[in-house]
């Protein structure tokens, strides 16, 4: 009877050690396979690291076309503006009366001067047409122009001015002593057309700016060419 107790207690205890095997052999299954998995994430994350880093390059190509596109057309925009022609609206126009009398050898001379008053170089070209009327509407108008001189180009700066010089007579050397002076023209104001433009009224003043006679004996009245 001992015997046969002795024999199950011994069994017991060999069943209870497969049991116990088989456990333990579970866990380290399953430790298995948990190890693995980190792996393989690690080789994906790995790979999709890869793709991304392989795709930047191709990114930054588009960019960088776009900018010597608009490079190279700003470029071709550049270039220099023509020089416009003086005109009644850029310039203001002086006529300043000889400060001394004619000779029976050397003529008066007045002048027309041109300032430019806008912000950019004008330039004159063409011939300028000067007229000057009887303030007393006794004579024929003097009517002229500077073809004869010469009309090259002159240009005129910004605040800058050109100046042409009138050749005339205003004496009377004919008549009596008392009338020397007494002309057939006697102009407060002239007539002035720079080059394709419209005319413009001028008052006649002296050099020091207070009012002008215009006064035109004959009808030899020179206009000299523009210099600046």
């Amino acid at each position: 009877m001992r015997l046969r107790t002795a024999t199950l207690a011994t069994a017991a205890v060999f069943v209870a050690g497969l049991s116990l095997t088989a456990c333990n052999s579970g866990d380290d299954d399953s430790k298995s396979a948990d190890t693995s998995s980190p792996v393989a994430t690690a080789s994906t994350t790995a790979s999709t690291a890869a793709g991304a880093s392989t795709a930047k390059p191709g990114g930054t190509k588009a960019p960088k076309t776009g900018t010597n596109t608009s490079g190279s057309g700003s470029g071709s925009g550049s270039g220099g503006d023509a020089v416009s022609a003086c005109t009644t609206k850029t310039t203001t126009i002086q006529f300043i009366a000889a400060a001394g009398h004619a000779s029976e050898s050397e003529p008066a001379a007045a002048t027309i001067k041109v300032t430019n008053t806008s912000g950019s170089t004008c330039t004159l070209v063409g011939a300028t047409t000067l007229t000057a009327k009887d303030d007393q509407n006794k004579a024929d108008p003097i009517a002229t122009d500077n073809s004869a001189a010469g009309t090259d180009a002159v240009d005129i700066a910004p605040g800058a001015s050109a100046s042409a010089d009138v050749l005339y007579t205003d004496l009377n050397f004919e008549g009596s002593q008392s009338a020397r002076e007494v002309c057939a023209v006697q102009a407060s104001k002239v007539e002035i057309a720079l080059p394709k433009d419209i005319a413009r009224t001028i008052k006649v003043t002296k050099s020091n700016g207070a009012p002008g006679i215009f006064n035109v004996c004959t009808k030899d009245v020179k206009f000299g060419a523009f210099h600046s």
